[in-house]
């Protein structure tokens, strides 16, 4: 029988350069989680300081990011959890990036149930001119597998979300659940967005979500901020699946947490369905381009 895991997504009023009192609260909810039996809990992007690069204050904080990943550590064995703590946005050490270049990186990590770093992944596909001023893309390095207590898992930060690439480059190295840390926002959708539909990033994020799972036989851990009515989030926390969609949402603008229960076997059904990891290791796979480090397939001319 496939197996059944409890995945809990912390959807945290994340208050701008506060994060001790932000690291609190997320420490509170995890105990929570871990009361209840997850295997897993995940929290949004950002979560410690927000994102407000422009404010004198905002790199100084983020240089006691490994403070706090040392402190999930010892949460995650305490507490006997995996933890994904959202995106820690942390410096790049002097003398690794040119002068010229961000000075920032931001990061997400997998921490097991004993405390240990399985994997990290550095955000690849910045937004616009406010990340990519800041931060240092992961650039053209590979996507990969994370081996974990929940079996393989694919990280991936807010807008890579956007890009199928980056799912399929995780799915092809046999990821089942991939976990999306976000600090995503209704101001995502510029004015003349707003004019067509004023809930356009949430009509996108919900569309967006189910069809990932669909189009690649997988199971996704989506972790959003939310926050008081009338702020800026878009929330809706969710884990998803095929066939199903969400099997727990929150809502636009509330802080919480959602646990579901997930059965593995939902993957395989689909992929038993839809064949898309099958279809994706034949050799005449039509979109071979996209296979890096896989010898191309020999032309019959």
């Amino acid at each position: 029988m496939a197996p059944t895991f409890k995945i809990a997504v912390i959807q945290l009023y994340v208050k701008p350069l506060r994060p001790a009192e932000n690291f609190a609260r997320a420490v509170s909810f995890i105990r929570d989680a871990a009361a209840q039996g997850c295997h897993l809990a995940v929290l949004p992007e950002f979560h410690l300081t927000n994102w407000i690069p422009n404010d004198p204050r905002f790199a100084a904080l983020c240089a006691d990011w490994e403070t706090y990943l040392k402190q999930y550590q010892a949460l995650a064995k305490e507490c006997n959890i995996c933890i994904v703590p959202g995106s820690i946005v942390q410096t790049i050490p002097d003398g690794s990036a040119l002068p010229t270049q961000p000075k920032l990186e931001n990061v997400t990590y997998f921490i097991s149930n004993n405390g240990e770093i399985l994997g990290s992944y550095t955000k690849k596909n910045l937004w616009g001119p406010t990340e990519r001023k800041h931060l240092r893309s992961s650039g053209t390095s590979p996507h990969q597998v994370v081996q974990t207590p929940l079996g393989p898992v694919g990280l991936l930060v807010c807008w890579d979300l956007a890009f199928p690439e980056a799912w399929r480059e995780l799915v092809q190295q046999g990821a089942k659940i991939i976990i999306v840390p976000t600090l995503w926002t209704r101001s995502g959708a510029s004015d003349a967005g707003h004019r067509w539909n004023p809930s356009a990033e949430s009509l996108f994020l919900d569309s967006v979500l189910t069809a990932r799972t669909f189009e690649n036989t997988c199971a996704v851990a989506f972790a959003n901020a939310g926050g008081p009515p009338g702020r800026n989030y878009c929330g809706l926390s969710q884990v998803t699946i095929p066939y199903a969609g969400p099997l727990v949402r929150l809502g636009t603008s509330s802080e919480g947490m959602a646990v579901a229960e997930l059965d593995m076997a939902v993957l395989e059904d689909a992929e038993a369905n839809y064949s898309i990891r099958a279809d994706m290791e034949q050799a005449d796979w039509h979109y071979s381009y996209a296979r890096k480090g896989k010898e191309e397939p020999k032309s019959n001319l």
